[in-house]
């Protein structure tokens, strides 16, 4: 696969939801067929049925896996046995499990080698819920069927805009105990890495929020500040990681300072995401680092509220494909670089000019 179309594979979230909705809306757009080869997993009959209802113009193939889809066409593999029913707008147990088998058969078919990326079309975290699906989210999943030990990041970014948690599903009671000086150096390290190899940012640079309030005030407001991020900031700096901070978020964020950043490191879920998504939700894409598979989402969730209408915008749907297909190429390209890396040279200098000797042994450089 390394020198053919990145091969995206998507699954097709809460049936109830708008995910069948923004992605035939993405694929109606023969651009996109051209850029990658996008395969449905999920029911050619479910996906038959928004088409229908929505009155789209994206044509399918049906496949029996990624293995069969053909470049410059949609194709859909058939992850449900039984018939699901779909009612626009409403959570139902029916749907989740169409979400998880979607989901399970997306992650075999990476493991095999089918696809290069994985885009996630929106669930309902309490439906999808099972002995199988026991996680807060999309994340957490793929993390331990995907991530080979690996630790996740999630990043949501828009364009040059990109925020990473140092926590993320958990609630706010628990935020303060879980942040260590050990995770955040974790975290910044991923992020410095993706920032890297997934972006191709040589040097980049990154803001740390701090928790409390006016970070801290001097420790009027809370410690962790002085006792917590500072210190892992100045270890990670001193490992080459251009790390700054912390900077209170509500003046951060209010003051544009974002924009001369690659990223920003947020403590908890909300402080990081809330501004995110007032700035930048239509064309938001949520990034899980850190892993070896690539794999994206939109911002959004399964917008039960505008479900059936028609009226769902795919602008972060495609971003969220985009972005999968850049990252893929990215690291296509690093692999090649980093196989074949250019040989150490050796300067000779005698007198006032430097010599350059390439007939030294590798073992004596």
């Amino acid at each position: 696969m390394e020198n053919s179309k990145i091969k995206i594979g998507i699954t097709q979230g809460d049936v109830n939801g708008v995910g069948y909705e923004v992605i035939l809306k993405t694929f109606s757009d023969p651009l996109m067929l051209e850029l990658c080869t996008p395969v449905i997993y999920g029911s050619p009959k479910i996906a038959a049925y928004h088409r229908k209802a929505l009155d789209l113009s994206a044509n399918f193939s049906i496949v029996n896996s990624a293995a069969d889809a053909a470049d410059n066409h949609l194709s859909v593999v058939n992850c449900i046995e039984e018939e699901v029913k779909v009612e626009f707008s409403k959570p139902t147990t029916e749907a989740g499990k169409a979400a998880l088998a979607a989901l399970e058969r997306a992650t075999e078919e990476y493991r095999e080698g089918l696809i290069d990326a994985i885009v996630t079309a929106p669930i309902n975290k309490h439906t999808i819920q099972s002995e199988a699906f026991a996680f807060p989210g999309h994340t957490e999943y793929i993390e331990q069927k995907l991530g080979n030990g690996q630790k996740a990041l999630m990043i949501l970014l828009k364009n040059d805009f990109r925020v990473a948690l140092v926590t993320g599903h958990i609630p706010l009671s628990q935020v303060a105990s879980a942040i260590t000086k050990e995770l955040i150096e974790e975290k910044l390290e991923i992020f410095n890495q993706a920032l890297r190899q997934d972006f191709g940012i040589g040097s980049p640079r990154i803001a740390v929020l701090s928790l409390n309030p006016h970070a801290g005030d001097e420790g009027l407001l809370g410690t962790e500040e002085q006792e917590i991020i500072i210190p892992a900031l100045q270890e990670m700096a001193a490992k080459g990681v251009l790390c700054y901070g912390p900077y209170p978020a509500d003046g951060f964020m209010g003051s544009g300072n974002f924009a001369a950043f690659d990223g920003i490191l947020a403590m908890y879920h909300d402080q990081g995401l809330a501004p995110f998504k007032a700035l930048a939700m239509d064309e938001g894409v949520n990034y899980t680092a850190g892993l070896p598979v690539v794999r994206t989402s939109p911002a959004h969730g399964t917008a039960y509220d505008i479900a059936g209408k028609g009226v769902a915008s795919e602008d972060s749907f495609r971003q969220a494909v985009y972005v999968a297909i850049d990252v893929a190429r990215n690291r296509r390209c690093d692999k090649v670089l980093r196989s074949k890396p250019l040989r150490k040279q050796y300067y000779e200098k005698r007198d006032d000019s430097d010599k350059l000797k390439l007939d030294v042994p590798e073992e004596d450089l």
